[in-house]
């Protein structure tokens, strides 16, 4: 048994697989947390590596394409706070994660753990039921049966179309996308057939992140829970080979405005954007944003407030 002790988790490989336990410290990410304890088959490892640093350095795990539902529905877009294949290692400790790499990489060339992409999950993925909150809805799932109930704050296209049910044989696929500065992620479940995707506050099939810690882990993992559910990616596009990162979908054109609508106002940016101060101050006094969260967000909205005008 080789075991490695870091600031935020630890890391023991027995041979067959890498054990990984998060640290509880503050500076842990609440994804890393919520994921507990778990184990990556030797099977699954692309690479692993020691990357130092000025101070100790980080021991990093790379996965073969298509191996871990979290990575693939993520698309490899994980914060590295967020990430759980990777760990700190303190100064005093950097011989002790050389040999870590050095004993995977002996193992997985006796075992000849091949380097392409997995054509089958080799992590079980996040257990259920699980219960994620976005911002302006709530998604359940038990394994069988998907559920979205939409907040007070929804859109009206949303709230027309009522909680949502499914059963898993009614879904094709699950997507997950992070925020990018005021550009809304979101959680998408697409029921077989579907063609038509609007944009996340608009889509009944879908909920909307800002990235708050609260919200965005939780709902990658219940993401990855119904994508380990549903049929493996190889049996569609081919995977990317390891060392590429996961490629993310180009978003679709903007459709073109009828003949004879006018473009959207500037006013109706300010709209959208008093919306988004609105909705933070009550995420504030509901909880779902701390202190800190809600400084940061409100000055990234009032600034772009002051560019649209």
């Amino acid at each position: 048994m080789t075991e490695l002790m870091g600031r935020d988790g630890t890391w023991a490989f027995d041979g067959e697989g890498i054990r990984i336990v998060p640290g509880r410290g503050r500076g842990v990410h609440k994804l890393r947390e919520d994921m507990g304890e778990f184990t990556v088959p030797l099977d699954a490892v692309a690479t692993i590596s020691y990357e130092p640093a000025r101070k100790g350095g980080r021991l990093r795990l790379r996965l073969r394409a298509g191996a871990d539902p979290l990575l693939q529905v993520t698309g490899g877009s994980l914060p590295d706070d967020a990430d759980p294949y990777q760990v700190a290692v303190d100064p005093g400790r950097v011989d002790v994660a050389e040999y870590f790499v050095d004993t995977v990489r002996q193992a997985r060339t006796l075992e000849q753990v091949p380097d392409g992409p997995a054509d089958r999950y080799l992590l079980p993925g996040p257990p259920v039921p699980l219960t994620a909150a976005g911002v302006d809805g709530i998604a359940g799932f038990d394994g069988e049966r998907l559920r979205l109930e939409w907040r007070w704050n929804t859109g009206e296209t949303k709230r027309k179309e009522g909680p949502r049910d499914f059963a898993l044989s009614e879904l094709e696929a699950v997507e997950w996308r992070a925020p990018s500065g005021l550009e809304s992620g979101f959680l998408r479940f697409r029921p077989r057939g579907t063609t038509r995707q609007p944009a996340p506050d608009q889509d009944p099939n879908s909920l909307e992140l800002w990235g708050f810690k609260k919200e965005s882990g939780t709902t990658a993992l219940l993401a990855a829970a119904v994508a380990v559910r549903l049929p493996h990616p190889s049996a569609g596009a081919p995977l990317p080979r390891p060392g590429k990162a996961l490629e993310t979908a180009p978003a679709a054109p903007a459709a073109p405005a009828p003949p004879g609508t006018a473009a959207p106002a500037a006013s109706d940016d300010h709209d959208t954007l008093l919306r988004r101060l609105r909705e933070l101050g009550e995420l504030r006094r509901d909880g779902v944003l701390t202190e800190e969260e809600f400084t940061a967000t409100k000055a990234a909205v009032l600034a772009r407030f002051h560019t649209a005008g």
